[in-house]
């Protein structure tokens, strides 16, 4: 940098005036790059899927551009270029491009679906489409930090300022975070939170040429007033590529414990949309202000190597603190969050307290540790310094480094570590721990152990070398260190099987039942207890989503049961969601069903989970590790190990039907399975007369989410119906059915085929569950799309645009409000006209099984006593309110 003056000649007072306004440059840089990351996490996520795999390609190629952006900058770009215009261009380009991603992105996903296959043989597809969208945008980010920095020089305070930069980039993302997951993606939608990045980028642009405008053509870029210092102060450590590997290692570390924290802290949480922000947002609050007290030390240390060696020493010590914390302080807590539920339209406040809890308990347990990580990239550049030395190609090498080693440790973590070893004893996380404390030893031992040989330091002058003894002591008190942080990792315990069951409602279910199987996989925690009665719960996510308890044994027996009987012959099904596999199972015992296809993104539950409960799903997938497909009872049974999104957008097989199980929707990512788009996809999988079933749960739910679910389903499917799986007239869930071509229910029709010889398997199976005979089955009838009609229209529709139901559904994950939502739809209710056909006796039966408050006119009783005896069908009509 020739233009630059010797770091001890005076500063231009306009310089040192514009350092804060670049300060708030990164601010705000930072704020819209975590927008856009937000959303084109959620964007991409719908069109090449939400695995594990799909997330780590995501993640590899947005970390990646900004790696390339930082080095390519200062290598293609001369430094003569005035370094704020530099600046300004780049957010320029970033607004643009982002905007171009919003309006490109449905011709991408044209594309992609052109060549797309189901499951994880598009995986290089996946890649090429996330590199299209996300590699120039986050290339432009990258050179963001290296193009700025040319304005400072490689000199203490330079590198202070540098430091300090970083920090109020973090600052901005975490207001970021937080302004997209609670408000603009809440309130708005992705586009709209698009336009608020965009013109936050084009404002910094603005602010960035103005700012550049202030400073002389020739104005000479740096710091403030050097004053005199030792040659010591910036590092001429000739094994300076250890400083780069060191970085490399603190950024595997930082992103590798994000993943394993992120996972067991959503346990505890409730892995609600809002539940990740918090986090995430706790973990750049520690590296913001990491980073800010980080380059202050960068500033007055004159042994800048030494302070980065101590810095990873003492971070290797903080990984065990919210490794002990996880696993045996915060699932004891005695907080109980339904105190903070709302009980009704007037208490939408209250769930706000329970994320005040959640910001507290994230930031007792996650502050220590990402102190230090932010602390580190400034000592590093510090101690990677050189006089003379292009600012730009200084922070480009160690940004570079710091994110090749998050590369790793993310997708390593992700997609190795803790489903390697969480398969059969959920230690994943636990081993993942233990090398996350292991790396940063090396880190620190890397920056150190030069400091014990006397060749080798050379932070200290000649002439105030230490003595011999010295050394010896300093070697011994490493050595002790190492030793009491390698027995901490030794010690660091694995998740309570608790807290991998019941999450968030550990203290309500304790004593705990018998777990009989825990694990952790590619992309969710698992388990399965045994109560003392013998009764078997699935959990997963911290939440029990199904079990052998009999309310819960009568839904996942209707799912299937409603469309496979209702239908005369069918042949094919999807199941999305393998769950506990009784849904699935119901339909071995169909006999014209021949192909069952079960699409499950977590392959750990087909494999180990499922199979507990064998006795209830037919032995359905027993077998599917060795043998994938398989036969069931002469059907073809097959896995797919994708989301069921993915599969139909990439497959061109048609159903008869499909059943849908997902998670709760207040499960980020489940909303995907409850859009109007999604729906649709599934309208045009179905064949002629085929039939879907979705599961709506109204437990740990609001009046809007359920709103919200049932509006966006009718609004695909008006002639749509709601069973109810009530519980003595109380609601507890429900499921919707909707109809590629609606026909009437031909009652004697289902009877009749129920008491064929071949269906005593399906009658049987309905027996299990307290359905004796077709009625039975119909009259859970709970209420019509038409009935619902004027309690929906205030609902927000879920679109793939805005995936509002995650937003609701998170603010009512601790409501237990079921019964007053059934019977307002019970309220709704009136006699469906047409939908039953059959004897006066069914209809009449029917009729008053499900419309109590309702009695029949004179009318439609003098049609039934008059109707003829040759049983032809009949349809009901229409009854006084």
């Amino acid at each position: 940098m020739s233009d630059l003056p010797n770091s001890g000649s005076p500063a231009s007072p306009v310089l040192r005036r514009t350092l804060p306004w670049m300060l708030l440059l990164f601010v705000g840089s930072g704020c819209a790059a975590l927008i856009y990351e937000i959303v084109w996490f959620q964007m991409l996520q719908l069109v090449i899927g939400s695995t594990a795999v799909s997330l780590g390609v995501l993640l590899g190629t947005f970390m990646g551009g900004m790696c390339l952006g930082s080095l390519l900058l200062p290598r293609l770009l001369s430094s003569k270029h005035r370094p704020l215009r530099v600046y300004a261009l780049l957010e320029l380009s970033i607004g643009v491009v982002g905007l171009a991603v919003l309006f490109g992105m449905p011709l991408l996903e044209r594309v992609y679906l052109a060549g797309a296959t189901p499951g994880m043989s598009s995986i290089a597809l996946r890649g090429l489409v996330s590199a299209f969208c996300l590699l120039p945008p986050t290339l432009l980010m990258g050179a963001t930090l290296p193009a700025i920095s040319r304005r400072l020089e490689a000199t203490p305070a330079g590198v202070s300022w540098l430091g300090f930069f970083y920090g109020g980039n973090i600052a901005g993302a975490v207001f970021g975070c937080l302004l997209a997951g609670f408000y603009l993606l809440r309130v708005h939608d992705m586009a709209v939170a698009t336009y608020v990045a965009a013109f936050i980028n084009f404002s910094v642009a603005m602010l960035g040429l103005g700012l550049d405008a202030q400073l002389p053509q020739a104005e000479p870029a740096t710091t403030v007033n050097e004053p005199p210092t030792t040659d010591a102060s910036v590092s001429s450590f000739p094994f300076r590529r250890l400083v780069y590997l060191a970085i490399a290692f603190s950024g595997f570390t930082a992103l590798g414990a994000e993943v394993v924290w992120t996972r067991l802290l959503s346990l505890l949480l409730g892995g609600t949309v809002y539940a990740f922000s918090v986090i995430l947002a706790v973990f750049l609050i520690g590296l913001g202000i990491g980073s800010s007290v980080g380059s202050w030390w960068a500033r007055i240390t004159t042994r800048p190597r030494l302070a980065l060696g101590l810095c990873q020493l003492l971070l290797a010590a903080a990984i065990a603190w919210p490794a002990y914390m996880i696993a045996d302080s915060l699932p004891y807590w005695p907080i109980d969050l339904t105190l903070s539920a709302p009980t009704n339209s007037n208490a939408v406040n209250m769930p706000w307290y329970a994320f005040q809890l959640d910001l507290a308990r994230c930031l007792w347990a996650l502050l220590p540790p990402t102190l230090f990580w932010g602390a580190s990239f400034p000592l590093a550049l510090a101690a990677a310094a050189q006089r003379k030395q292009d600012p730009g190609k200084l922070v480009g090498g160690v940004y570079a480094a710091n994110t090749v080693g998050a590369i790793l440790g993310s997708l390593l973590f992700s997609l190795y570590v803790i489903p390697h070893w969480g398969v059969k004893s959920a230690v994943g996380t636990q081993m993942a721990e233990r090398i996350l404390i292991g790396v940063a030893i090396a880190a620190a031992l890397l920056m150190l152990v030069p400091s014990l040989v006397p060749e080798f330091d050379d932070e200290m002058p000649g002439d105030k070398k230490p003595t011999g003894f010295t050394y010896t002591s300093r070697a011994i008190a490493l050595i002790l260190a190492c030793s009491f942080l390698g027995f901490l990792a030794s010690h660091v315990e694995k998740i309570p099987d608790g807290v991998v069951g019941y999450g968030r409602s550990l203290l309500k279910n304790l004593p705990l039942p018998e777990f009989v199987y825990v694990g952790e996989g590619l992309n969710s925690s698992v388990a399965v207890s045994r109560q003392s009665n013998g009764e078997l719960n699935f959990h997963v996510s911290g939440k029990v989503e199904a079990s052998t308890q009999p309310q819960d044994m009568r839904l996942q027996r209707m799912l299937g049961h409603v469309p496979a009987l209702l239908q005369e012959a069918p042949k094919s099904v999807l199941i999305v969601g393998c769950g506990a596999g009784v849904t699935a199972g119901t339909f071995t015992q169909y006999p014209s069903v021949q192909r069952i296809v079960i699409c499950e993104i977590e392959p750990l539950i087909p494999q180990y989970v499922t199979p507990w409960f064998g006795e209830q799903n037919y032995h359905i997938v027993d077998n599917i590790a060795k043998e994938n497909p398989h036969l069931v009872n002469g059907k073809q049974v097959e896995v797919i190990y994708d989301d069921g999104r993915h599969f139909m957008l990439t497959t061109k097989e048609k159903f008869d039907i499909i059943t849908s199980d997902p998670i709760h929707p207040w499960v980020k990512g489940s909303a995907v399975l409850y859009t109007q788009e999604y729906f649709q996809l599934c309208k045009e999988h179905l064949n002629p007369g085929g039939m879907v079933t979705q599961w709506v749960p109204l437990y740990e739910s609001t009046p809007a989410t359920v709103q919200s679910e049932l509006k966006t389903f009718f609004s695909v499917f008006p002639d749509g119906i709601l069973w109810s799986n009530d519980e003595n007239g109380d609601g507890y869930d429900a499921i919707v059915l909707g109809e590629a071509d609606p026909a009437p229910i031909n009652i004697d029709k289902m009877q009749a085929r129920l008491d064929r010889p071949e269906y005593v398997p399906v009658a049987q199976s309905m027996s299990d569950v307290g359905f004796h005979s077709a009625l039975d089955l119909l009259k859970t009838y709970g209420a019509s799309g038409y009935d619902m009609e004027k309690w929906l229209r205030p609902a927000d529709f879920n679109l793939d645009r805005n995936l509002r139901l995650q937003y609701l559904a998170g603010f009512g994950a601790n409501a237990y409000r079921e019964k007053e939502i059934y019977d307002a739809i019970k309220d709704t209710r009136t006699w469906p006209d047409g939908l039953f056909a059959g004897s006066p006796a069914n209809i009449n039966e029917i009729h008053t099984a499900i419309a109590p408050k309702a009695q029949l006119n004179m009318q439609t009783l003098n049609q039934l006593l008059n109707f003829p005896k040759d049983d032809s069908p009949s349809t009901g009509s229409t009854a006084a309110p």
